[in-house]
């Protein structure tokens, strides 16, 4: 059949334009174009790329006319699958890579496979660390600051990463790449974690094709907040012993089989970030009782802390010249100086936290393996980065058995208290957390913890990297300096794909790392770093690398110490500590003393960085943002109406009755037979309220922390008909607006609450204490039934689903406002804890 002459034409003047738009280099295409399998790569410089001018013929009737089709796009030929691993909370001392001794043989593994680096550097704490690994851009940049649930409205720390910051997932997915994000999101606005949206921020809306995880720091991994895209799901009901670790690593490699039987040749991005082994620690029982036989912690933490320093010398992964700082017997005690009860107990916490660890690292090992086993590893770039930040040590100094606990100022619960958990630490009645002398073993050879953004303690991680036939000098170790941010233009080279710069028609901000792909080739292994300068900054406590100099803040404060005044001026009300890292490995020989100048001049370029990267207003405040305002869907409410059943609404976007008053009226009809279930609860078993019918008898219980319940009950059971129920609580104190004037003393105080059926007061009881922070931030504001965990386990188990009609359900909420007299009396308050401790002024300034 004779071909039109229009269409040679045509097609020749689309090839030519085509190609052109799709890249000013060489392209790659397959197959005919126009033909339904034609591909091709692009230029990458605009994402998504223009659409192609139609290059068929279109005539009268299809007969006459020629079809054609877009070519479909795809990666350059040669770009890998990308499995990018973090984990959370571990600081450098905790695998055996790096010379721990727990056992990790997955991250063994690709560094024997691969490559170690000893110098990669984290933010040091979570939302920061992830928003600057996905996007290439430092934290600050990226609107993460801090964590989402502590953001203020400071472009730096709004929690919103930017248009004009496309995250790596974005930028794979438009080039053809298989996109899915496992595990961890804490970079979705706690604002806006609702399901009604926006979904912008949530992994499906920032190139991540598909996610199943959880949103937010943490999560019961018995029982976790867990979403499949932005649905929220619940496969472990009704299977006992279910556990999030295995149940990711099960997903994660059906998704991986999906994608290679269905589009084998497919390149795929898989982004595994495990809630482990951030608390609460919840390995199974099988895992805990492989650690427990090996007895790896028995001697307590100053031994391992000196076992862990000799592993690392005999391995070679830090240098031989090393030292280790005295341990801090200002801050942590000897384990010598200890009771038999507190060692009988750190040493369960201990070795729950080292089995999620162990128990984890296989998991991953099994991602791994199913890769394998599909023929595709060595096609794939591993890259597996132990923690996102130190070990934390915000179990505090005792740790324990509910970290909600210590965001409500409880942070030295005593072990005669915690002892009542010990045979149940790390099961689904624990939120639990360890105690903080394990943390600085863990952190090994340096010193602090996560939250601690001027000591390597809480910045320095260890990453493992493997890439077959790209890496020869397998098992070798690199010491060039690299940080999170280093690792998207790095994934870019080694893909071959360019950074765009417009997504969506929005001009992207310049990525702020620097690729350490030249450090894989084996003639590279000694070559200087290319990263030369890079800040640190969380919570007023900062840090400026240059060129192997280290310029920190002393720490002034420790990361269980979070409540109490700031330190209002973090830029200049400091002490200085400067350090030659390429003699001092560990960052313990302070030298500031000998070099004033050298201080002077990286102080100055640590401005110089916090104007370019939006670190400005510094705030060195940790609690007190956990309350602070935001714009979510209950911002400036004061009344919410609800006629139907509804669950899943997360704290951040429900409102809040904490420091206020409030009236809770539910009006519901009885049925013939009677009624029970939950009318209203937020929060779970680890702390929280819950409005229900028990056996037909209305009860309000407010679940303070596990650690005290208390109680309004009807006297009888509801008769059939309609009534209306009222729980009001009258609160004594000044409320959240004290926070403006730099005194939390508004916070967890007294109230009295009031329960009445069809206008009839039944009882009233006075609270001494109120939770003053935050309620179990994983668990959900469910109205006619209870999702997850309890808020009274002995009273009833969920879902605990509301028999009764609800008619109508109200809140409405009346905020103290402070008058001038009450800001005078403002100097002579404090606030309390519920267990009726003082909450400190600890954030004075650096001592």
């Amino acid at each position: 059949m004779k071909r039109p002459t229009g269409f040679i034409s045509t097609a020749l003047v689309f090839i030519i334009g085509f190609l052109s738009t799709v890249s000013a280099t060489a392209q790659e295409t397959t197959g005919k174009l126009g033909s339904p399998n034609a591909t091709t790569t692009i230029s990458g410089e605009q994402l998504p790329p223009p659409q192609p001018k139609f290059g068929g013929v279109i005539k009268d009737n299809a007969m006459q006319s020629k079809a054609w089709w877009p070519p479909r796009i795809v990666p350059p030929k040669k770009a890998p699958n990308i499995l990018l691993i973090m984990t959370d909370d571990a600081g450098f001392g905790v695998p055996s890579t790096s010379g721990g001794v727990i056992p990790t043989p997955t991250l063994d593994r690709i560094a024997k496979n691969g490559l170690l680096f000893n110098n990669i550097h984290s933010t040091a704490l979570c939302s920061p660390t992830r928003a600057a690994l996905l996007t290439g851009r430092n934290h600050h940049s990226a609107g993460f600051g801090v964590i989402s649930e502590q953001s203020t409205g400071f472009p730096g720390y709004n929690s919103i990463i930017g248009k004009d910051k496309a995250t790596i997932g974005r930028i794979l997915r438009d080039n053809g790449y298989a996109t899915s994000w496992f595990g961890k999101n804490h970079n979705t606005p706690a604002f806006a974690a609702s399901q009604i949206g926006p979904f912008d921020q949530w992994p499906i809306g920032m190139g991540f094709e598909y996610f199943y995880g959880f949103v937010g720091g943490d999560a019961n991994q018995w029982q976790p907040n867990l979403f499949r895209n932005t649905t929220q799901i619940y496969p472990f009901r009704g299977k006992p012993g279910w556990n999030l670790v295995t149940a990711m690593a099960d997903d994660a490699i059906d998704w991986l089989n999906r994608i290679d039987q269905t589009s084998p040749d497919k390149p795929f991005f898989l982004h595994y970030a495990p809630g482990a082994t951030h608390a609460p620690h919840h390995p199974t029982r099988e895992w805990f009782d492989k650690i427990h036989r090996m007895h790896l912690f028995d001697d307590g933490w100053n031994k391992l802390r000196e076992r862990i320093f000799e592993n690392q010398k005999r391995l070679g992964v830090i240098p031989p010249n090393t030292r280790l700082a005295p341990w801090p017997t200002e801050v942590l005690k000897n384990w010598e100086g200890l009771t038999p009860k507190e060692k009988k107990l750190f040493i369960r916490q201990v070795e729950v936290f080292a089995a999620f660890v162990a128990y984890t690292d296989h998991e991953i090992g099994r991602v791994i393996q199913a890769i394998e086993d599909m023929g595709k590893l060595d096609d794939t770039l591993i890259i597996y980065i132990n923690g996102d930040n130190g070990t934390s040590a915000e179990g505090g100094l005792l740790g324990t058995p509910n970290e909600v606990a210590y965001f409500n100022g409880i942070n030295n619960m005593p072990v005669d208290v915690q002892m009542q958990w010990y045979d149940v630490w790390g099961t689904d009645e624990t939120y639990n957390h360890m105690a903080a002398g394990w943390s600085w073993a863990f952190d090994t050879p340096f010193t602090w913890f996560k939250q601690n953004a001027s000591k390597l303690g809480g910045i320095r991680q260890s990453m493992a990297i493997s890439w077959p036939g790209h890496i020869q000098d397998k098992g070798t170790l690199r010491e060039q300096f690299t940080h999170v941010i280093d690792v998207v233009p790095t994934i870019l080279e080694a893909t071959g794909i360019r950074a765009p710069e417009y997504v969506d028609g929005i001009r992207q901000a310049p990525i702020d790392g620097t690729s350490f792909a030249y450090t894989f080739d084996q003639n590279n292994a000694k070559a200087a770093s290319r990263h030369k300068t890079q800040y640190f900054e969380i919570m007023g406590q900062w840090a400026l690398y240059h060129d192997g100099w280290l310029l920190g803040t002393k720490v002034n404060r420790a990361p269980w110490e979070g409540f109490g005044s700031p330190n209002t001026d973090p830029l200049n009300n400091q002490v200085f500590e400067l350090y030659n890292l390429e003699e001092d490995f560990s960052q313990s020989q302070n030298i500031a003393d000998q070099h004033p100048d050298k201080v002077k001049k990286l102080k100055k370029l640590f401005v110089e960085e916090a104007k370019k990267y939006q670190v400005f207003p510094l705030d060195a405040s940790v609690a007190a943002r956990l309350i602070a305002p935001r714009p979510n869907i209950a911002a400036g409410r004061t009344q919410f109406v609800y006629t139907r059943p509804m669950v899943g609404l997360p704290q951040g976007d429900s409102p809040s009755l904490l420091n206020t008053s409030y009236t809770i009226t539910a009006d519901i009809t009885i049925p013939e037979g009677g009624a029970e279930g939950m009318i209203l609860t937020s929060g779970g078993r680890f702390a929280g309220y819950g409005f229900y019918l028990l056996k037909g008898k209305p009860v309000f219980l407010w679940n303070l922390l596990d650690l005290k319940r208390v109680k309004w009950a009807g006297p009888t059971a509801l008769s059939p008909g309609r009534h209306k129920l009222e729980f009001d609580f009258k609160y004594d104190g000044f409320g959240i607006g004290t926070l403006a004037y730099n005194s939390m003393s508004g916070l967890g105080r007294s109230g009295t609450g009031t329960l009445k059926v069809d206008g009839r007061e039944v009882q009233a009881i006075t609270m001494k204490h109120t939770l003053p922070m935050i309620l179990q931030w994983d668990e959900s504001f469910d109205i006619g039934s209870d999702t997850l965990t309890g808020v009274n386990d002995a009273d009833y188990l969920p879902p605990f689903p509301l028999t009764a009609q609800l008619n109508k359900l109200t809140i409405e909420i009346d905020r103290p406002q402070l008058s001038k007299e009450d800001i005078e009396k403002l100097e002579n308050t404090r606030a309390t804890a519920v267990d009726g401790s003082p909450i400190q002024h600890l954030q004075s300034g650096p001592r």
